[in-house]
């Protein structure tokens, strides 16, 4: 049995030539540069959700809405409703789109429940 220090230093080298090429003699012992390219995921496109102001849907529903579907605190969500109020809508948040499109379902459903007109939609932010 032979170690790697009893061969002779042509085979030595030749050893270190099959380990840097993967096969001795081969055309490819020039020295180059790999280049390898990775796909990067695009950032998916992100979607407003806005609530839209009505006549009729309570405060108190309209702030339990935010906190529900969009874990906001009280306060936050006061500030949302009075925002939505005032201006005649208001952004919920901002999602990916199948996130944003089943927080506008859920909401939409929730006041059907409730039998509240509360509007709900997204767009493209």
């Amino acid at each position: 049995m032979h170690s790697a220090f009893d061969l002779s230093a042509t085979d030595r080298t030749r050893l270190a030539q099959d380990d840097e090429t993967g096969l001795p003699g081969d055309p490819a012992d020039e020295v180059g540069i790999a280049t390898k390219t990775r796909a990067r995921p695009k950032k998916p496109s992100q979607f407003k959700v806005l609530l839209l102001n009505d006549d009729y849907t309570p405060m108190e529903f309209v702030v339990m809405v935010l906190k529900r579907f969009f874990a906001m605190d009280l306060e936050q969500a006061t500030r949302v409703m009075l925002h939505v109020h005032q201006k005649g809508v208001g952004v919920c948040g901002i999602f990916p789109y199948e996130i944003a499109e089943t927080k506008v379902n859920q909401v939409m459903e929730f006041a059907h429940q409730n039998q509240h007109p509360l509007q709900c939609t997204l767009e493209k932010a």
